[in-house]
């Protein structure tokens, strides 16, 4: 091997290593996912694919919108009709037997063609659709999935890239005349590389650094092996040494790392090897079984390696950064389905006359097969006609985006309401600015006094928002189980019209008005959490912001009864309750 690859691989050996090991044994490795601040940096790591393949591999686009028939095979519908008897329709999985999909925008793929992909992954078969479509048919295929996501919350599937062995992160383009190893190389390599072997200690070391890291995926060890035997086989060898280990860590899971080691962890001896059972090999077995500085180097040196390819945020010298809960407010919610309108994902048998648009295509596929067994129409002899009954009537299944609505709930009481106010003004028109390009509304309500206020209906209307924002008064008791209730009433309304809803409750939990109107601490407490409890039930997404000088007993117990995430930011600014918000927002579905 190079010297450079057993060396602390940079990021431009690291691209074409993954490319060079993919194309030994593309089906064995799944496949990768690649990520590149430009679409010629993608393409340029593909072309060097592309040139280290054996020739004749096959190669496709897969784009995301593809329908089941095109991807998983089916009836020929004008052939089937023409011939009178099925015809299948080759699947563009089977046709791609033995080769690469390339996955363009990967992160917007559907659930449904991420569930279809993953399955032919793990089976090596596709079953093409329908009951007159054949037999599964080999589909042995590896996917590079590139992610052309703008940030951290976009991002592919984590059920695809768990099966994918290599995550890289591009920031150069390579060329594939500068590639690490010759054709030749190659060739040797792949017939190799089935015969090289690890050592069970080396397989336990990999085993300790993934589950030290955070890595909780079976499949990653696996890929890590798999890479290790490359390495060894591109460098002639029958047997893995420690700095294909090295390339493992880096290539597999240092992309993979959600944590950092503990310092016990890190540095904790691997325990003694028991002695062996017969004294006459002991001799042997030592020279054969690492001992455990041996294993605490391998260790080490891995750690190394993998300090290069540690997701941004996680580095050796860094703490730990959890991932990031939610999505940013600028995601819609689950998509829905029952619609008449929206992106078609399949068919349903039914009656178009129910209120359903009709698939005509499905339709005539349905009934294309039987038409030999259908008695002839009368009256038009010489005219081809396709024979459809009702069974045979297939209506769209569409599905669209739900959008989601936030409910601002804000505590216009007391001397410090006007500043409140004003931050809340400020972060519900941050909010607005943006909804036109999402699906998401905004509504406000103040409680003061002995009750509650809808100032703001939901509405992603500006104009409409700015007037009630205007006039936002302050002042007076707390009556927060009326606000709650107001706020229960406005989610209820939302989700009727299949939105997600998100609340935000800014107070300081120090409630002195009871439901009735009447003055009394003891009581307003009381029916508060009557109230927060009735909005736990409701579901949905709560934020409690408290805004009291410091975090407040009652807050976070009121907090805890309605099932919110408990921010306490008793200084904030309009941009610090957006962003608590943002991080709040239900993630949009792949």
């Amino acid at each position: 091997m190079d010297e450079t690859v057993a060396s602390p691989l940079d990021a431009r050996t690291q691209a074409e290593l993954a490319a060079t090991l993919l194309a030994i044994d593309p089906i064995g490795f799944g496949g990768a996912v690649v990520r590149a601040p430009r679409a010629d940096i993608a393409e340029s790591w593909l072309a060097m694919v592309r040139s280290l393949l054996v020739e004749g591999t096959p190669i496709a686009r897969l784009p995301i919108s593809i329908p089941d028939d095109r991807l998983l095979g089916g009836l020929d519908l004008a052939m089937t009709l023409a011939t009178g008897r099925p015809v299948v329709e080759r699947g563009l999985l089977a046709r791609t037997d033995g080769g690469v999909l390339i996955l363009p925008c990967a992160e917007r793929a559907s659930d449904a063609l991420i569930a279809r992909l993953t399955s032919v992954l793990d089976t090596q078969r596709t079953a093409p659709r329908g009951p007159f479509a054949g037999e599964p048919t080999p589909a042995r295929v590896a996917i590079i999935a590139l992610d052309e996501g703008d940030g951290v919350d976009e991002r592919t599937a984590a059920a695809l890239t768990d099966r994918l062995a290599f995550h890289l992160t591009l920031s150069h383009e390579v060329s594939p005349d500068g590639a690490l190893f010759t054709p030749t190389d190659l060739r040797v390599a792949r017939a190799s590389f089935p015969k090289v072997t690890i050592s069970e200690a080396r397989i336990t070391t990999l085993v300790t650094v993934s589950l030290a890291f955070g890595i909780d995926s079976l499949r990653a060890v696996s890929f890590a092996v798999r890479v290790a035997r490359g390495a060894a086989a591109l460098d002639g060898r029958r047997t893995v040494r420690d700095d294909d280990c090295q390339v493992a860590a880096a290539l597999v899971l240092g992309p993979r790392a959600t944590r950092l080691p503990a310092p016990s962890e890190a540095s904790a001896e691997p325990e003694p090897p028991p002695p062996p059972s017969d004294p006459a090999d002991a001799e042997s077995e030592r020279d054969e079984r690492p001992s455990p500085e041996e294993l605490q180097a391998l260790e080490d040196l891995m750690i190394q390696a993998m300090q290069a390819t540690l997701p941004i945020g996680l580095t050796i010298e860094a703490p730990s950064q959890g991932p990031r809960q939610g999505g940013s407010a600028g995601r819609s919610g689950d998509d829905r389905a029952g619609g008449l309108r929206g992106r078609q994902v399949g068919t349903r048998r039914g009656d178009p006359r129910g209120g359903g648009r009709l698939d005509l295509l499905e339709t005539l596929r349905a009934a294309a097969p039987w038409q030999r067994l259908r008695p002839p129409i009368t009256g038009h002899e010489g005219r081809v006609l396709v024979r459809v009954r009702p069974d045979d009537f297939r209506i769209r299944r569409l599905i669209e985006p739900a959008g989601t609505t936030a409910i601002f709930v804000v505590d216009a009481s007391g001397s410090a309401a006007l500043h409140r106010m004003a931050e809340a003004k400020g972060a519900v028109e941050l909010l607005l600015a943006e909804a036109y390009s999402r699906r998401d509304e905004v509504g406000l309500i103040a409680f003061r006094g002995n009750v509650a206020e809808v100032l703001l209906p939901p509405t992603r209307a500006i104009a409409a928002a700015k007037r009630a924002l205007a006039a936002l008064p302050g002042g007076g008791g707390t009556p927060l189980a009326s606000a709650i209730d107001r706020a229960r009433e406005l989610a209820v309304q939302a989700r009727r019209t299949g939105n997600d809803t998100v609340v935000v409750f800014l107070t300081d939990a120090r409630a002195n008005i009871a439901r009735d109107g009447s003055p009394g601490r003891p009581q307003a407490e009381a029916d508060a959490l009557a109230s927060a409890s009735a909005l736990r039930v409701l579901g949905g997404t709560t934020v409690l912001i408290d805004t009291s000088p410091r975090p407040s007993e009652m807050a976070q117990r009121m907090a805890e009864v309605m099932g919110a995430r408990y921010v306490a930011l008793p200084r904030t600014d309009a941009q610090g309750i957006h962003a608590a918000v943002a991080a709040a927002m239900p993630r949009a579905s792949a």
